[in-house]
Protein backbone atom coordinates (compact mmCIF):
# COMPACT_ATOMS: atom_id res chain seq x y z
CA UNK A 1 0.00 0.00 0.00
CA UNK A 2 2.97 2.49 1.10
CA UNK A 3 4.66 1.60 -2.07
CA UNK A 4 1.23 2.71 -4.26
CA UNK A 5 1.20 5.57 -2.24
CA UNK A 6 4.73 6.67 -3.34
CA UNK A 7 3.89 6.18 -6.90
CA UNK A 8 1.26 8.16 -7.01
CA UNK A 9 2.99 10.43 -5.36
CA UNK A 10 5.66 10.34 -7.79
CA UNK A 11 3.35 11.60 -10.56
CA UNK A 12 2.19 14.31 -9.45
CA UNK A 13 5.20 15.57 -8.86
CA UNK A 14 5.67 19.41 -9.82
CA UNK A 15 8.18 22.01 -11.59
CA UNK A 16 11.43 22.85 -9.47
CA UNK A 17 11.21 26.56 -10.52
CA UNK A 18 7.66 26.51 -8.83
CA UNK A 19 8.32 24.33 -5.91
CA UNK A 20 11.27 27.09 -5.23
CA UNK A 21 8.62 30.24 -5.39
CA UNK A 22 6.43 28.70 -3.23
CA UNK A 23 8.68 28.00 -0.92
CA UNK A 24 9.88 31.63 -1.14
CA UNK A 25 6.61 33.02 -0.20
CA UNK A 26 6.86 30.06 2.66
CA UNK A 27 9.74 31.44 3.95
CA UNK A 28 8.35 35.46 3.49
CA UNK A 29 5.23 34.26 5.44
CA UNK A 30 6.90 32.65 8.44
CA UNK A 31 9.14 35.52 9.02
CA UNK A 32 5.99 37.85 8.97
CA UNK A 33 4.62 35.35 11.63
CA UNK A 34 7.58 35.37 13.96
CA UNK A 35 8.04 31.55 12.69
CA UNK A 36 11.17 31.25 10.64
CA UNK A 37 13.04 28.94 13.33
CA UNK A 38 14.26 25.85 11.01
CA UNK A 39 17.78 27.47 10.47
CA UNK A 40 18.66 28.48 13.59
CA UNK A 41 17.28 25.57 15.07
CA UNK A 42 19.60 23.43 12.66
CA UNK A 43 22.32 25.86 13.18
CA UNK A 44 22.74 24.98 16.91
CA UNK A 45 22.94 21.28 16.36
CA UNK A 46 25.28 21.10 13.28
CA UNK A 47 27.73 20.42 15.49
CA UNK A 48 26.38 17.39 17.45
CA UNK A 49 27.06 14.65 14.31
CA UNK A 50 25.55 12.26 16.21
CA UNK A 51 22.31 13.90 17.26
CA UNK A 52 22.10 14.85 13.89
CA UNK A 53 22.38 10.93 12.70
CA UNK A 54 19.58 9.68 15.20
CA UNK A 55 17.15 12.10 13.54
CA UNK A 56 17.75 10.94 10.51
CA UNK A 57 17.12 7.60 11.44
CA UNK A 58 14.43 8.68 13.10
CA UNK A 59 13.00 10.72 10.03
CA UNK A 60 13.57 7.75 7.82
CA UNK A 61 12.28 4.69 9.73
CA UNK A 62 9.77 5.88 12.72
CA UNK A 63 7.40 7.13 10.13
CA UNK A 64 6.77 4.18 8.39
CA UNK A 65 6.66 1.65 11.36
CA UNK A 66 4.35 3.48 14.21
CA UNK A 67 1.18 4.34 12.06
CA UNK A 68 1.26 0.36 10.81
CA UNK A 69 1.48 -0.86 14.48
CA UNK A 70 -1.27 1.20 15.37
CA UNK A 71 -3.04 -0.39 12.58
CA UNK A 72 -2.55 -3.65 13.63
CA UNK A 73 -3.37 -2.92 16.99
CA UNK A 74 -6.46 -1.47 16.55
CA UNK A 75 -6.95 -4.26 13.88
CA UNK A 76 -7.13 -7.58 16.54
CA UNK A 77 -7.94 -5.24 19.66
CA UNK A 78 -10.20 -2.42 18.70
CA UNK A 79 -12.21 -3.62 14.93
CA UNK A 80 -14.85 -0.57 15.48
CA UNK A 81 -12.17 1.86 16.25
CA UNK A 82 -9.87 0.61 13.35
CA UNK A 83 -12.11 0.90 10.45
CA UNK A 84 -12.73 4.35 11.72
CA UNK A 85 -9.39 5.31 11.47
CA UNK A 86 -8.16 3.51 9.04
CA UNK A 87 -10.55 5.64 6.74
CA UNK A 88 -8.95 8.73 8.52
CA UNK A 89 -6.16 7.88 6.97
CA UNK A 90 -6.97 6.73 3.85
CA UNK A 91 -8.90 10.61 3.17
CA UNK A 92 -5.50 11.91 4.65
CA UNK A 93 -3.41 10.87 2.32
CA UNK A 94 -6.03 11.53 -0.42
CA UNK A 95 -6.15 15.08 0.45
CA UNK A 96 -2.73 15.22 0.89
CA UNK A 97 -1.87 13.92 -2.57
CA UNK A 98 -4.28 16.51 -3.92
CA UNK A 99 -2.12 19.20 -2.42
CA UNK A 100 0.91 17.87 -3.39
CA UNK A 101 -0.12 18.12 -6.98
CA UNK A 102 -1.45 21.97 -6.78
CA UNK A 103 1.23 23.02 -4.28
CA UNK A 104 4.77 21.92 -4.73
CA UNK A 105 6.98 23.30 -2.58
CA UNK A 106 10.97 22.89 -2.28
CA UNK A 107 11.97 21.43 1.49
CA UNK A 108 14.71 23.73 3.37
CA UNK A 109 17.43 21.03 2.71
CA UNK A 110 17.22 21.50 -1.04
CA UNK A 111 17.30 24.89 -0.94
CA UNK A 112 19.97 27.05 -2.36
CA UNK A 113 23.09 27.05 -0.44
CA UNK A 114 22.44 30.91 0.35
CA UNK A 115 19.72 29.48 2.65
CA UNK A 116 22.24 27.75 4.91
CA UNK A 117 20.13 24.72 5.60
CA UNK A 118 22.65 21.51 5.36
CA UNK A 119 20.58 18.14 3.95
CA UNK A 120 22.03 16.75 7.03
CA UNK A 121 20.99 12.61 5.59
CA UNK A 122 23.27 13.03 2.42
CA UNK A 123 26.11 14.92 4.69
CA UNK A 124 26.40 13.08 8.02
CA UNK A 125 24.56 9.30 6.85
CA UNK A 126 21.83 8.50 9.20
CA UNK A 127 19.87 6.68 6.31
CA UNK A 128 21.07 8.29 3.74
CA UNK A 129 20.00 10.76 1.10
CA UNK A 130 16.55 10.63 0.28
CA UNK A 131 16.95 11.24 -3.29
CA UNK A 132 20.03 8.65 -4.02
CA UNK A 133 20.10 5.80 -6.60
CA UNK A 134 16.84 4.02 -7.46
CA UNK A 135 14.54 6.69 -4.87
CA UNK A 136 15.42 9.66 -6.79
CA UNK A 137 13.18 7.83 -9.57
CA UNK A 138 9.85 7.52 -7.34
CA UNK A 139 10.54 9.97 -4.89
CA UNK A 140 8.85 13.29 -5.16
CA UNK A 141 11.25 15.90 -3.62
CA UNK A 142 8.63 18.52 -3.55
CA UNK A 143 6.21 17.02 -1.64
CA UNK A 144 6.21 18.66 1.59
CA UNK A 145 3.02 20.55 1.99
CA UNK A 146 1.21 19.11 3.87
CA UNK A 147 4.16 17.24 6.17
CA UNK A 148 2.14 13.99 6.30
CA UNK A 149 5.45 13.03 9.08
CA UNK A 150 3.11 15.40 11.19
CA UNK A 151 -0.19 13.96 9.73
CA UNK A 152 0.69 10.65 10.50
CA UNK A 153 2.23 10.98 13.92
CA UNK A 154 -0.82 13.13 15.18
CA UNK A 155 -3.39 10.68 13.53
CA UNK A 156 -1.42 7.41 15.40
CA UNK A 157 -1.54 9.36 18.98
CA UNK A 158 -6.00 10.27 18.29
CA UNK A 159 -6.29 6.59 16.78
CA UNK A 160 -4.81 4.69 19.95
CA UNK A 161 -4.41 6.95 22.98
CA UNK A 162 -8.14 7.06 24.22
CA UNK A 163 -8.09 3.15 24.75
CA UNK A 164 -4.54 2.69 25.67
CA UNK A 165 -4.15 2.01 30.00
CA UNK A 166 -0.78 2.26 30.28
CA UNK A 167 0.76 5.58 31.17
CA UNK A 168 3.96 5.24 29.56
CA UNK A 169 2.27 3.66 26.41
CA UNK A 170 0.10 6.90 26.13
CA UNK A 171 3.13 9.24 27.24
CA UNK A 172 5.09 7.46 23.93
CA UNK A 173 2.42 8.14 21.53
CA UNK A 174 1.99 11.42 23.08
CA UNK A 175 5.72 12.81 22.76
CA UNK A 176 5.56 11.28 19.35
CA UNK A 177 4.07 14.15 17.57
CA UNK A 178 6.60 16.45 19.13
CA UNK A 179 9.51 13.93 18.72
CA UNK A 180 8.56 14.15 14.85
CA UNK A 181 8.15 18.19 15.10
CA UNK A 182 12.14 18.17 15.97
CA UNK A 183 13.16 15.36 13.43
CA UNK A 184 11.42 16.77 10.41
CA UNK A 185 12.35 20.38 11.79
CA UNK A 186 16.61 19.79 11.97
CA UNK A 187 16.46 17.24 9.11
CA UNK A 188 15.70 20.40 7.06
CA UNK A 189 13.03 18.31 5.52
CA UNK A 190 10.23 20.05 6.27
CA UNK A 191 8.93 24.09 7.35
CA UNK A 192 7.18 25.03 9.60
CA UNK A 193 4.14 25.72 7.92
CA UNK A 194 4.25 22.14 6.45
CA UNK A 195 3.59 20.86 9.89
CA UNK A 196 0.98 22.75 10.44
CA UNK A 197 -0.28 21.88 6.67
CA UNK A 198 0.25 18.09 7.87
CA UNK A 199 -2.17 18.75 11.11
CA UNK A 200 -5.11 20.68 8.32
CA UNK A 201 -4.96 17.45 6.50
CA UNK A 202 -5.87 15.71 9.42
CA UNK A 203 -8.34 17.29 10.45
CA UNK A 204 -9.68 17.56 6.97
CA UNK A 205 -9.72 13.76 6.63
CA UNK A 206 -11.23 13.54 9.83
CA UNK A 207 -14.09 15.47 8.54
CA UNK A 208 -13.96 13.86 5.14
CA UNK A 209 -14.31 10.83 6.88
CA UNK A 210 -17.79 11.52 9.41
CA UNK A 211 -19.61 12.82 6.24
CA UNK A 212 -19.00 9.94 4.14
CA UNK A 213 -20.06 7.69 6.93
CA UNK A 214 -22.61 9.68 8.15
CA UNK A 215 -24.10 9.55 4.43
CA UNK A 216 -23.79 5.64 4.22
CA UNK A 217 -25.37 5.30 7.39
CA UNK A 218 -28.41 7.38 6.88
CA UNK A 219 -28.56 5.40 3.28
CA UNK A 220 -28.69 2.10 4.50
CA UNK A 221 -30.83 2.84 7.84
CA UNK A 222 -33.72 4.35 5.52
CA UNK A 223 -36.37 2.12 5.21
CA UNK A 224 -37.81 0.57 1.80
CA UNK A 225 -41.04 1.20 0.37
CA UNK A 226 -43.76 -1.29 0.56
CA UNK A 227 -44.53 -2.60 -2.91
Amino acid sequence: MYQLYELVRAKVAGSSSAAFHNAQHIVALERALHLYWEHGVQQHLLAHTRVLQFWDIYYGSIHFGVPVVVLIVLYHRWPQRYRQWRNVLGWTVGIALVSFALYPLMPPRLMPSSYGFVDTAARLGGLGPLDRGSLKDVENLYAAMPSLHIGWSTWSAFALVPVLRRWWAKGLLVAYPFLTLVAVVVTANHWILDAVGGLVALWLGHLASGTWDARRNRSTAQPTSAG
